[in-house]
């Protein structure tokens, strides 16, 4: 395990500030999509209220391990701002009152503000004396409930076939930035910190995720989604009033299994029976003129 940084150069000042000027933003573009939607719907709690708690003990790791200040700042940034986003699942999605939503948010803020208080001050003098495992456990912590974190989405992606519903894309997109720059951050110290770095890194790659899993998704919807854009509609429009090509898979309302299948059978069903309704106008002629 590293030992805590004697001095910051400056590139790593600068990008952990950038890193953490786009943590302290990234949850922003979520929220304000939540409410446009009046929605957290395809946005787990479960998720928001694991990276709040992710933030206890890598701002404990970051400020023990006398981190740049930027990244010291940027844990208490993304728990307070993720913390927001999860009060308004407790309020559009599990319809609590405005003001119980509000006062569970700020009890639980300053519940993990003290958490991390008193584990600042109860674990650095052991550290400083060459006590380093509790710091690293610090580290893992975070690292496994960031991770975990980021689990939940996954399973909202397998109910509706790989389409992301209720994130934003500019919040990822954000939130990817500032793991990178943060990481690079990292790297720009004078020794690199493993522990650490490995939060950003298992960020990276669950993220990225999310976005191959939406790529995949239109991919395999392009035809529906040509066909919808010609008829004039969204794709949600479009599905619905066709409901041959809707195959629910669980209770989601925005389940679609194969749409694609579903809409080459739709189109293979509607060219086999015009033979056949043509072929029993004419039998039907020929028993009239028989009579």
């Amino acid at each position: 395990m590293t030992r805590p940084q004697e001095s910051i150069p400056p590139a790593a000042n600068v990008l952990g500030t950038l890193g953490t000027g786009c943590w302290c933003v990234q949850i922003i573009p979520q929220v304000w999509h939540n409410y446009r939607r009046k929605s957290t719907e395809g946005l787990p709690g479960l998720m928001l209220m694991l990276w709040a708690g992710c933030a206890v003990p890598f701002g404990v790791y970051a400020i023990v391990q006398n981190f740049n200040v930027a990244l010291q700042v940027q844990p208490q940034c993304f728990g307070a701002l993720t913390l927001i986003c999860w009060g308004q699942t407790l309020y559009y999605h599990n319809h609590w009152r405005a003001w119980t939503a509000t006062l569970m948010t700020v009890i639980v803020a300053l519940t993990f503000g003290v958490v991390e208080a008193v584990l600042i001050v109860t674990l650095r003098i052991p550290y400083y004396n060459g006590v380093e495992w509790p710091m690293m456990m610090m580290a893992i912590i975070a690292s496994v409930i960031l991770a975990l974190g980021l689990i939940p989405p996954y399973f909202e992606l397998a109910k509706r076939n790989g389409r992301v519903i209720g994130i934003n894309f500019l919040f990822l997109t954000v939130d990817m930035a500032g793991a990178f720059l943060s990481l690079m951050a990292l790297v720009a110290q004078h020794t690199f910190d493993v522990l650490g770095g490995s939060l950003y890194i298992v960020c990276l790659f669950l993220e990225t995720g999310i976005f191959l899993s939406q790529a995949i998704w239109l991919w395999r919807v392009r035809h529906v989604r040509r066909e919808a854009k010609k008829a004039g509609k969204t794709y949600d429009e479009f599905i619905a009033e066709n409901p041959s090509i809707k195959m629910p898979r669980s209770d989601s309302a925005d389940c679609v299994v194969d749409p694609e299948a579903g809409l080459r059978k739709t189109e293979k069903t509607e060219r086999g029976t015009r033979p056949s309704d043509s072929g029993t106008t004419v039998d039907a002629a020929r028993e009239n003129d028989g009579h």
